[in-house]
């Protein structure tokens, strides 16, 4: 037979893709399976809709020629990419192929993540990265550092213009790190996968410290400590699944809105459980979720870096069908105070709403910033500046309930009016004001009841005057700073009429290339 003829070539084609699917051989595919993780298609063949993942570039080759790499064939040069549908909206991936070399990352390797991440920018759909490398491919050397820097330039090109997810799914080492913190959403599988720029070897060469890959740079130290992701998952399939739950609140890109879901009846009855939910001692905690779950349409809730700065709870959900952002402090935790890590939280998920026309929601009961010489010399200043900045410079639609307290700075940093709160209510239960009653008490009638009869009774006495006559929801809504004082009950509805009223908001602000936010 004639190798000639187009059914040979095609024979020949078919073997050639066979070849490359095969990824690193059968030996190292079950050494992948065997430590707990899929391959890099098979990871593509969850993540997206049943045969719409269209491959590119499947046949590149690295053109190595040092360190014996003329002789070494690596399937794919060590990354599938392509795009195909999620719950049936485009979407652009690449998924590292740690059964070869790896997965390491040389010219070609990062060439096919950069035409792919171009690829999206130009459809203007969301990239999601699978990462499970090595690192840079050393035998490449320059050429290698130089497919890495043209990744983070790409990344910053797409910021803001279309969503970015990454998924750790495996090794993220070195260089390999800073990719994934470069994009919006960071989902990290526990146990298979590890992330850091310097690991146990070398912070042990240079420090003397022993610690383990998994207690240095594993899912629960970056949920909890290092706040550098923002997802946990259990497994790849599990992470593939919050990948996709995370995009049906998301846009395609920064020029549409989010996807809404229809609802029957734009007004909404009231909820009489609301007017329950504070106690009336104002020193008693509550969990800020039951209040988050009740006001969400179906109780549906994403949170966002749970484990992190708990103190402050952010996440995604809908209001009437519209998707929104929830910001919200946790009496539960430290009183719901802002520190370093909560402004820093809180600020970086403003700015992405803000990119991707998410209006924001916030509900308020702040005592203040957290108090102590490790939060001042930290620069909890500066950091406490980002939530000013971002909710400042944010042009979406605002909402903002103050539910209790409301203090000094944090009551402006939680978006008040002066901020550019769109509309702002208050429960009966507000307090309002520079400080707490106790604390404004000694400073205000210090004198007076140093000189009472019964001091204590007397401090007793000044702190129900101050509550009533100066904390209250009324003294600021009598100066406009509140819109109403409305009933618990009526939050929802009210804060849905809201967002469809203002559906339509168009702001515009001074031009320039950015504002210049305190990092």
């Amino acid at each position: 037979m004639s190798h000639d003829t187009t059914q040979h070539k095609i024979d020949a084609l078919r073997e050639r893709i066979a070849r490359i699917q095969a990824g690193g051989g059968p030996a190292r595919i079950d050494k992948q399976h065997a430590a707990g993780k899929l391959t890099a298609r098979e990871r593509l063949a969850v993540l997206f809709d049943p045969d719409t993942f269209v491959e590119t570039k499947t046949f590149i080759a690295h053109r190595c020629t040092q360190f014996g790499m003329e002789q070494q064939e690596i399937p794919c040069d060590g990354v599938v990419t392509g795009s195909g549908t999620i719950n049936g909206r485009l979407v652009f991936a690449f998924s590292q192929d740690f059964t070869c070399s790896g997965g390491s990352v040389g010219e070609m390797h990062a060439h096919k993540i950069v035409s792919i991440m171009t690829d999206a920018l130009k459809c203007g759909a969301p990239v999601i990265g699978i990462n499970d490398s090595g690192g840079a491919r050393i035998q490449e050397g320059v050429d290698a550092l130089s497919g890495y820097g043209r990744i983070f330039y790409t990344n910053t090109l797409l910021s803001g213009v279309v969503p970015q997810i990454s998924i750790i799914a495996g090794a993220c080492a070195g260089g390999a790190a800073y990719s994934p913190a470069m994009t919006d959403f960071v989902i990290m599988v526990r146990g298979t996968s590890q992330m850091f720029i310097a690991g146990p070897n070398v912070i042990k060469a240079a420090t003397g410290e022993s610690i383990t890959p998994e207690a240095l740079g594993g899912a629960d130290a970056h949920a909890r400590i290092s706040g550098n992701i923002h997802f946990t998952a259990a497994d790849d399939r599990d992470a593939f699944a919050i990948a996709a739950r995370l995009l049906s609140f998301l846009p395609n890109n920064n020029l549409q809105d989010p996807p809404s879901a229809s609802i029957d009846d734009l007004v909404v009855a009231d909820d009489p459980r609301f007017n329950e939910l504070v106690p009336d001692d104002p020193r008693e905690p509550y969990d800020m979720r039951a209040v988050i779950i009740g006001l969400v349409d179906g109780g549906d809730f994403l949170e966002i870096q749970a484990d992190y700065a708990p103190n402050l709870i952010i996440g995604l959900a809908r209001l009437g069908g519209i998707t929104v952002g929830v910001l919200a402090n946790q009496p539960m935790v430290l009183a719901g105070v802002l520190d370093i890590n909560a402004s820093d939280k809180g600020a970086r998920f403003i700015r992405f709403c803000n990119t991707f026309n998410i209006p924001l929601v916030n509900l308020v009961d702040v005592p203040g910033f957290l108090p102590g010489v490790g939060q001042e010399h930290g620069g909890i200043i500066r950091h406490g500046a980002k939530l000013l900045f971002s909710y400042s410079s944010a042009t979406v639609p605002k909402l903002t309930v103050i539910i209790r307290k409301a203090y000094g700075g944090a009551y402006l940093a939680m978006c008040s009016k002066d901020l550019g709160a769109d509309r702002v209510y208050a429960w009966p239960s507000a307090e309002i004001a520079v400080m707490g009653a106790e604390g404004a008490v000694e400073v205000v009638f210090r004198k007076e009841i140093r000189e009472a009869a019964d001091p204590k009774a007397a401090f007793r006495d000044m702190v129900d005057l101050y509550r009533r006559e100066f904390a209250n929801p009324y003294v600021a809504a009598g100066r406009g700073f509140i819109d109403n004082v409305i009933e618990p009950r009526d939050t929802r509805r009210l804060l849905i009429l809201a967002l469809h009223a203002l559906r339509a908001k168009r702001e515009t602000r001074p031009p320039k290339k950015h504002g210049n936010i305190p990092l």
